[in-house]
């Protein structure tokens, strides 16, 4: 399943995902400069996070308020070196809290995934068209 899109057009990406997501683990996978922190940010809008998205891609992890109650995990694995660090932040109880884990990069990490997550690949088919797939694992 996949669906082409303007950047001017993002919320129908979002809806997308929405619509498609059957865990509470989103890996999105995609080049330098596809989009993913941008779709992501607009995901964690729509999802109701009033606080500003910013990629984790020196902290690993940002953790961001949908309510009182409710979370979203934003994981960025680009600089890490060992797939083990991931480990050391205390992934496996991220994954396993129920709160939405989003994931950039998340083929570096592949391995501590749990075998049912939400995979979307991101490609840039041009500087204001992206194309978003679902891959069914």
């Amino acid at each position: 399943m996949e669906i082409i899109y303007k950047e001017n057009q993002i919320k129908t990406a979002v809806n997308f995902i929405l619509e498609n997501k059957k865990f509470s683990i989103i890996r999105i996978d995609g080049e330098i400069g596809s989009g993913k922190t941008t779709l992501i940010k607009s995901l964690c809008k729509s999802l109701g996070v009033s606080e500003n998205v910013n990629s984790p891609t020196f902290s690993l992890v940002n953790e961001y308020f949908i309510n009182t109650k409710k979370k979203i995990f934003h994981f960025d694995f680009y600089r890490i070196e060992n797939p083990e660090e991931a480990l050391d932040i205390g992934l496996e109880d991220y994954l396993e809290s129920n709160h939405l884990c989003i994931l950039e990069w998340g083929q570096i990490i592949s391995e501590y995934l749990p075998e049912k997550y939400d995979f979307f690949s991101l490609h840039k088919i041009n500087e204001s068209t992206r194309k978003l797939n679902k891959i069914n694992l």
